[in-house]
């Protein structure tokens, strides 16, 4: 199988038009400057459904509910690891 197809699904995509009625995931990431599985997280998070087997498209407004959410949200901070002494 090849998995040629698959990998570029999860990248960001520029899209033919910045102002098009609707866009893929891949081309909102673009837009928005995030990752793919962000959004993704995003929308499930704001209650878009999708439909099995279909592409998700969003449209202009769904864009702006994203971009509003992620500029109310904090960001989660990595906590550093616990560190260990160097063994002499």
């Amino acid at each position: 199988m090849n998995g040629s197809k698959y990998e570029l699904y999860g990248r960001p995509e520029a899209p033919a038009d910045l102002n098009q009625e609707f866009m893929t995931v891949q081309e909102t990431a673009f837009v928005l400057g995030c990752s793919v599985p962000t959004v993704r997280r995003r929308l499930q998070a704001l209650g878009i459904k999708s439909t099995p087997g279909r592409r998700i498209l969003t449209s202009k407004q769904d864009r702006l509910d994203i971009h509003n959410a992620s500029r109310t949200e904090p960001r989660q901070r990595r906590r550093a690891g616990r560190r260990l002494p160097i063994a002499a």
